[in-house]
């Protein structure tokens, strides 16, 4: 097969891609990599479309295609990844970003709703839109790899687990389990679906300088005090994030799978 003219040739689908966080990074940094053909979700239709227009007015020839829901409702996940699909055709590069905050609470003062509120995004939701790409990738023709010497790819999937799905926190338990369920899904995808080319990582970022931390005054003076246990001292930057997250949907990756990969400073 002839090597590509980008490393993304194909189709990239961003979840939790509204604001500023990881996910709007990840959308522009696809864009600014040369993939043209680009789709986002979030909650929130307002900043969604936000990141929409910031991605089409700096890169031109990016078409993106956006709708707004719920990734834990698996009737709106299957009509985001069929309305992608009609329109692009196919899939091939998804990273999912969407996730919501825990409590702040330790296990016996957590109740029960809010487990289940941080489960349903955090755990379910990643399984849900990974279940649904995953559904598309196997039916589809591999893409050539960006030299034409390494094996083609029928698709990669980064999901976006936390540094806190490998160690634990203080007040922290419904969430650090989830994101350790995010990496026991992906690595058990790896396996799965190697057989299909298509590769599954996730990506464990620190403490990220995002609103999703910096908003809430009680979540921020909880968070601050890790980006200093760090050897970099400094919180990360979501581009720093996306810039991984690229790497490991290209064909750069092609012998990386299930692989959990922390991007915390150290």
């Amino acid at each position: 097969m002839a090597a590509s003219q980008t490393l993304f040739p194909g189709v990239a689908l961003v979840t939790g891609a509204a604001g500023s966080g990881i996910g709007n990074a990840t959308a522009h940094a696809f864009a600014e990599a040369g993939c043209t053909r680009i789709a986002i979700t979030d909650i929130n239709p307002t900043t969604l479309e936000s990141t929409k227009k910031s991605v089409e007015e700096k890169f031109p020839k990016s078409q993106v295609f956006a709708l707004a829901g719920d990734i834990s409702s698996s009737e709106f996940v299957d009509n985001f990844i069929a309305q992608v699909v009609q329109k692009f055709s196919r899939l091939d590069y998804c990273v999912n970003c969407a996730g919501v905050l825990g409590p702040g609470k330790d296990s016996t003062t957590t109740s029960i709703e809010e487990f289940d509120r941080v489960n349903a995004v955090n755990y379910r939701g990643c399984w849900l839109t990974s279940r649904a790409q995953l559904k598309t990738m196997v039916d589809q023709e591999p893409l050539a790899s960006h030299d034409g010497l390494r094996p083609a790819q029928r698709g990669a999937i980064v999901n976006i687990a936390s540094q806190l799905g490998i160690v634990g926190r203080p007040n922290a338990a419904a969430y650090c389990a989830s994101k350790a369920a995010v990496i026991g899904l992906t690595r058990s995808d790896a396996i799965d679906y190697s057989a299909h080319a298509i590769r599954v990582n996730c990506i464990c970022p620190g403490v990220i300088e995002t609103p999703f931390i910096m908003t809430r005054e009680e979540d921020k003076q909880a968070i601050l005090p890790f980006a200093n246990i760090a050897p970099m001292k400094r919180m990360g930057q979501p581009y720093e994030v996306a810039d991984a997250a690229l790497f490991l949907c290209s064909t750069k990756a092609s012998f990386v799978q299930g692989h959990a990969m922390t991007v915390d400073g150290g």
